[in-house]
């Protein structure tokens, strides 16, 4: 990537997020490609360059204008959002930024496979290699990529009283050995803009939202338990959507009855119990995720290691359209 000459003031309460991160004129950014838009601008694939001769796949998210839109700022402040929250080993890694001159971007750690859904989905599908040691999915492994998102969701209240606000398989990066690491903070980001831990963020897919959310659009940390929980039927189900047999409109209404999800397939009856524990009504009865890390813990060897098995596959359009994503 090309680095302009252009001056951005940074301000002074930022700078000190920023100047540990400004990547080194040593690294460099190459065969970075296309791979979405995000809200700022291009979010690219590539490879970063350090001076050892050493690389690593890095993702960059990077601002489509200059530092006099308003949007600059905004996006200034993102990358010191980052810089300072995300510093756990169960949250998307910050590698670099450049916000000194123009463009300005944040790169972050490539995990991969990636995409939690995606990988879930692949499963599905059933194209792993028989070398590949992921085709043993489990319960078990549920339990361990859960514990890891759930000490993700609790650093991030414990030690920021932030709600992550959108909590889906999604928003889940899997890397080597079912490493997890928690991403999609923008409304996280937004709640610390307003410097509010009740966050009226914008509406996400209604089948993930708690019912407080979907009411009253307020976010709190229970309810990511409650979407925790729709998480937990995802990796059981290997990526099905919630509530196959309702529309998205109908969820609400079956919640305010008590209407719950049937017990999935391969799903044990300690991890069931924990998904509708998650699914409380009340968010006062439902568990805190430091309470959650201390149940996956204690019930672990209830799980099944059987490798889950789903034998149909997923047709992506169907699949938004019973989630409720738009395309």
């Amino acid at each position: 990537m090309d680095s302009g000459e252009d001056s951005v003031s940074v301000p002074k309460a930022l700078s000190p997020w920023e100047s540990a991160s400004e990547i080194p004129s040593e690294s460099a950014l190459e065969g970075v490609d296309f791979w979405q838009i995000g809200h700022y601008g291009p979010i690219c694939k590539g490879k970063l360059k350090r001076k050892d001769g050493s690389s690593q796949p890095v993702v960059v998210k990077s601002l489509r204008d200059g530092p006099d839109k308003p949007e600059a700022q905004e996006f200034v402040e993102l990358v010191a959002f980052h810089s300072r929250v995300c510093r756990h080993d169960n949250l998307v890694r910050v590698l670099f930024c450049q916000t000194s001159r123009l463009p300005m971007f944040l790169v972050l750690d490539q995990c991969c496979p990636g995409n939690l859904l995606h990988f879930l989905w692949t499963l599905r599908n059933n194209n792993l290699t028989p070398a590949d040691p992921s085709k043993d999915f489990s319960e078990r492994s549920v339990f361990m990529v859960a514990k890891q998102v759930a000490a993700g969701l609790d650093y991030l209240w414990s030690e920021h009283r932030l709600v992550h606000g959108d909590v889906a398989a999604r928003n889940i990066l899997i890397g080597p050995g079912l490493s997890a690491r928690v991403s999609g903070l923008g409304g996280a980001f937004r709640a610390w803009r307003a410097e509010s831990a009740l966050s009226r963020a914008a509406q996400g897919p209604l089948k993930w939202q708690a019912p407080e959310k979907i009411m009253m659009q307020l976010s709190l940390d229970r309810s990511d338990v409650w979407s925790f929980g729709i998480l937990l039927y995802e990796m059981i189900t290997l990526g099905s959507a919630p509530y196959p047999e309702l529309e998205p409109v109908s969820v609400l209404p079956k919640l305010q009855k008590s209407y719950r999800m049937q017990r999935p397939n391969n799903c044990g009856a300690s991890l069931y119990e924990l998904m509708k524990y998650c699914w409380m009504w009340s968010f006062k009865d439902r568990p805190a995720s430091s309470t959650i890390i201390k149940l996956l813990d204690s019930s672990l060897y209830l799980a099944s290691s059987r490798p889950i098995c789903v034998p149909s596959t997923i047709d992506t359009l169907q699949y938004n359209a019973s989630a409720g994503i738009s395309t």
